[in-house]
């Protein structure tokens, strides 16, 4: 397996164990030395293909995450295919090739003897919303996807059986080309893109030789009909994967589709991992005396129902929480569940409810008696405001400001000291 020390040494002349600093000094000089534009014309193909090895090695030796997907995987590790940011369209196999005329594709420790497999298709991305009662319950759904698929006139060919292809002059038959991407304000760097005259097969077909059919594209578009199943205890983030159910291109393995989920709001229950919450309104007669009822509507339509006794006069507080053991979302793959924690919210009388004086003494007796008064020297009964919002507290400063703090005990005379009278 190709490591560190051998990406360094053959291609950018570091030795093993080089920091990130000697590494960027390294890559300077040699991009410099190995520029296209810095050789004569006849050396300008070699020096091109000596530059995006050089650009490549060092994008993979500096970053910690790269060169360990390379010491782990090799230069599989960067196929384009597979979304490595290296750039549409290269190929580093191919380049070291070139560079080294390996057949396998690497220079001596690169594992050239290796059999090459084929690039997989880009995979094809997308958010699918579902709700918590699809999440709660599972769910399967269709639908139609328009995809390209191989030509099935030319087999992907492009052009006529008998028919041969010429050499791409948009980029030299090589299938991709130099371009700048911007990455950063006034930053751009190089990268190797995919050529649109080719669409990167590096060759094309004369006007009367193309395919009828794909029109020299070697793909044509069909719609397919397909099927997602999402688990019951799927959870926001997680990944529903078609395989290789992306486009087709021709000398490729089918990409992915893949669908992100996301979770769409719920009005009654919020969830945290297996676990759910939501708020339980009672009254202030069901907080002082109990009640038996339904008090939340389930996910999957049943009532969740609370006896809730009072025995000695045991309450329930706002803001009191209740927990529903194995009533929360369930596991994937299992029969087990989370846990239902319901927050108790007591709803108050409104205004006006009681106007018997009798019914409220009798009342008043019934409740538990105030504390202690507290006891002051002076006492004054003040006015207030029973709809003021606790949101205005610290605003009585605003338009009540006072002026800079003087001393008055300062000198005027430019703080010189003064004599006493005699």
């Amino acid at each position: 397996m190709p490591n560190f020390a051998d990406l360094a040494s053959e291609i950018l002349g570091v030795e093993r164990g080089a920091g990130k600093a000697e590494i960027k000094k390294a890559y300077h000089k040699a991009a410099l030395s190995s520029h296209p534009d810095k050789v004569a014309e006849d050396e300008r193909a070699a020096a091109e293909v000596r530059f995006k090895s050089v650009s490549q090695a060092y994008e993979i030796l500096h970053d910690d995450e790269k060169r360990q997907l390379y010491d782990t995987h090799g230069m599989s590790a960067f196929d384009p295919s597979h979304g490595s940011g290296m750039g549409p369209g290269v190929d580093l196999d191919d380049i070291l090739q070139q560079m080294f005329g390996m057949g396998g594709g690497g220079p001596p420790g690169f594992g050239g003897s290796a059999t090459r497999r084929p690039r997989k298709g880009r995979d094809e991305e997308q958010n699918y919303e579902v709700t918590l009662e699809e999440l709660y319950k599972g769910k399967s759904a269709k639908f139609s996807s328009k995809k390209n698929v191989i030509c099935s006139h030319c087999k992907g060919k492009g052009g006529k059986e008998s028919a041969k292809p010429k050499p791409c002059s948009s980029c030299q038959g090589r299938g991709s080309k130099m371009g700048l991407r911007s990455i950063g304000p006034g930053l751009v760097t190089q990268e190797t893109v995919i050529c649109d005259a080719c669409k990167g097969s590096g060759s094309v077909f004369k006007d009367k030789d193309k395919c009828k059919k794909c029109k020299g594209n070697r793909v044509t578009e069909e719609r397919k009909l397909l099927e997602i199943y999402i688990p019951r205890g799927a959870k926001e983030g997680d990944r529903i994967v078609l395989e290789g159910e992306a486009d087709q291109v021709p000398d490729q393995q089918p990409g992915d589709i893949v669908f992100n989920l996301v979770e769409a709001p719920h009005e009654t229950f919020k969830r945290a991992g297996a676990d759910l919450s939501a708020r339980m309104e009672i009254t202030l007669a069901e907080s002082l005396c109990g009640f038996s009822r339904v008090v939340v509507k389930h996910l999957d339509g049943r009532g969740i129902q609370i006896s809730h006794t009072q025995p000695k006069g045991r309450i329930l507080k706002p803001g009191q929480v209740i927990k529903v053991a194995g009533e929360g979302m369930p596991y994937k793959k299992s029969d087990l569940k989370g846990n239902m924690y319901l927050v108790v919210d007591v709803k108050f009388p409104d205004d006006g409810w009681l106007r018997d004086e009798t019914v409220l003494l009798d009342l008043q007796n019934l409740l538990p008696k105030p504390s202690e008064p507290i006891v002051a020297d002076t006492v004054d009964e003040v006015e207030y405001d029973e709809t003021a919002d606790i949101e205005d507290f610290g605003g009585s400063d605003e338009g009540h400001r006072g002026g800079p703090w003087v001393d008055e005990d300062e000198d005027d005379d430019d703080g010189q000291p003064q004599c006493a009278q005699q």
